[in-house]
């Protein structure tokens, strides 16, 4: 599922094409209604018409602002994709949704035609994507209900600590979980957990605020290292021009085998199962304890 890193390298690879734009009309594709959270014919109707004037990311969800304030809001769920072609190109197979765009400005030949249109398709194999239109006060609302994103240079530790204290559950649930701290998933967790050295089964009302200085730490060093990468493929993951991501090139223990060597002190590496996740640790590094 693409986390935080790649839904913001989206965002930036579609900000400068999508800007300005205006969506001249809603071309249907494979199965919408799977993917929509209107029917169709009031999607297509209420999207016609709108200008884009910024591309915004909350966690995991992207959001397409429009000039009335209104938002088009994506979730990718586990494949979703968006790609990028002139009119005259045919849809990739499990294309569900195409916007025609309308340029304010030129863009290369080989995306709009000469009228300075050209499509955006989103693209889902496994159609666990959502996308919808929200009014400005159901944006407000979706935010509201998201934690502090990671990367906010307002979240300090003491902060974080005090939303996790109070939670008995494991710290790598938390994580997960999108109302505590948005837009971390399965990969990043445990990246972050293995450079804080916290095992993921530690529960979170045993944290010290020292460890969740590190922990923070590790966080905001593990998703903007991953950012610079453009984000991490492990199989479905492209921007909106096709590109994979680098960062699986940097992965530590995410997705190694049980018993694989530690790459910081060489100790067999253990696979839990945390909030119904598969989740890798080193019992060195991380060990599991203050638990009571």
């Amino acid at each position: 599922m693409p986390e935080l890193p790649e839904v913001e390298t989206i965002r930036r690879t579609l900000a400068p094409l999508l800007i300005g734009a205006t969506v001249l009309a809603a071309l249907r594709g494979e199965r919408p209604d799977d993917i929509l959270l209107d029917p169709w014919p009031i999607f297509a109707r209420r999207v016609r018409g709108r200008q884009i004037v910024a591309l915004e990311r909350r966690g995991k969800y992207l959001a397409l602002r429009f000039s009335d304030e209104g938002r088009l809001l994506i979730h990718l769920g586990m494949t979703g994709e968006f790609r990028l072609s002139r009119p005259d190109v045919p849809p990739p197979r499990h294309c569900h949704i195409g916007l025609v765009l309308r340029s304010p400005y030129p863009l290369p030949a080989t995306l709009i035609d000469r009228r300075r249109r050209f499509v955006l398709r989103y693209r889902d194999i496994r159609r666990f994507g959502r996308i919808g239109l929200l009014a400005p006060e159901d944006w407000a609302a979706l935010s509201q209900r998201l934690g502090p994103e990671p990367l906010d240079p307002d979240l300090d530790a003491f902060t974080l600590w005090q939303r996790l204290v109070h939670h008995h559950t494991s710290v790598k649930a938390a994580l997960l979980n999108q109302a505590l701290i948005a837009g971390i998933g399965n990969i990043y967790a445990d990246e972050a957990l293995f450079q804080a050295g916290i095992h993921p089964l530690r529960r979170c009302d045993t944290l010290t605020l020292s460890e969740v200085e590190r922990l923070l730490t590790a966080l905001r060093s593990v998703l903007t290292a991953a950012i610079e990468s453009q984000g991490t493929t492990i199989r479905d993951y492209r921007d909106a021009h096709g590109r994979t991501g680098r960062y699986q090139f940097q992965l530590q223990i995410y997705g190694q085998r049980p018993g694989t060597p530690c790459p910081r002190c060489g100790t067999p590496l253990e696979r839990v199962r945390v909030a119904g996740r598969s989740s890798t640790a080193c019992p060195q590094c991380q060990p599991l304890a203050c638990n009571t």
